[in-house]
């Protein structure tokens, strides 16, 4: 299934929902509308957005959080991540959705012991909660204390100790982060059940497949893995939204653009 965070190509839904439309598909991962989080839309606007993607025929595979990102230090007030997936967890109800989105908090001046157990505490007591619901949370191999290595990701895995807890894989978090994504990819594998797909030269992000992020030796070892689940652009071909107002002009096209390359390499 081919999905897109699609936040990066238009602000408003109805743009995200073109972008989808121009390249024929019909799966998107929500992380704004409006500029506004997931979590944080009004009950009366999210009512919006699950008619709008019913009315189109687009089904949401992932919810972003902010939970354990890099707004969000291990020293933070565990309560707002708490506050946040209970909001979620009602979410993925409404929608149908079985995934959210989360990373594992940069540290904040702790020694890495204390780091690593505030870590898995706080990261099991959201896996506890997402179990009952029924959904699973899905760290990204990004900010955080499992984000830096694959035996972290594993580790968190192992001490958590959760159906709830499972891996997002990003194909071009490696390359910005400066580690071989690949040789990390061949011990997280099987415990992938969400990917990102971006790539990038240097610090520049470019169109799938034309980096450094060995994206088609990513695709082809998941497949080997077995991997079933979806394939979410996320190119940040353009200014990602947290570096500015929204979406520039151009970034449509931009995103299609990335949309196209991530087809024709899946193929």
């Amino acid at each position: 299934m081919l999905a897109g965070i699609t936040d990066e190509a238009a602000s408003d839904l109805h743009g995200q929902l073109a972008v989808l439309a121009e390249l024929g598909w019909s799966a998107i991962e929500l992380r704004t509308v409006d500029g506004v989080a997931v979590a944080d839309l009004s009950d009366e606007v999210f009512a919006g957005v699950v008619d709008a993607l019913g009315a189109a025929g687009v089904r949401a595979v992932c919810l972003d959080s902010r939970i354990g990102n890099r707004a969000r230090p291990v020293t933070g007030p565990f309560e707002r991540d708490l506050a946040e997936l209970e909001v979620l967890l009602r979410r993925c109800a409404e929608l149908g959705t079985r995934y959210v989105r989360i990373m594992s908090y940069p540290n904040d001046g702790l020694a890495e012991p204390l780091w690593r157990a505030r870590v898995v505490s706080r990261v099991r007591e959201l896996a506890v909660r997402a179990e009952v619901a029924g959904v699973v949370l899905l760290h990204e191999n990004c900010s955080g204390w499992a984000g830096a290595s694959a035996e972290r990701a594993l580790e968190l895995m192992s001490e958590v100790d959760s159906p709830a807890l499972r891996l997002l894989f990003d194909t071009g978090n490696p390359v910005a982060h400066g580690y071989d994504g690949l040789a990390a990819l061949a011990q997280l594998a099987r415990h992938v059940e969400h990917v990102h797909v971006k790539d990038a030269v240097g610090e520049r992000f470019v169109d799938p497949g034309t980096g450094d992020a060995r994206v088609a030796e990513c695709v082809e070892l998941l497949r080997a893995n077995g991997y079933q689940g979806a394939w979410s652009l996320e190119p940040h071909v353009a200014p990602r939204p947290r570096e500015s107002a929204g979406p520039p002009v151009g970034a449509s096209a931009a995103f299609v653009s990335a949309g196209r390359a991530m087809s024709r390499l899946l193929r």
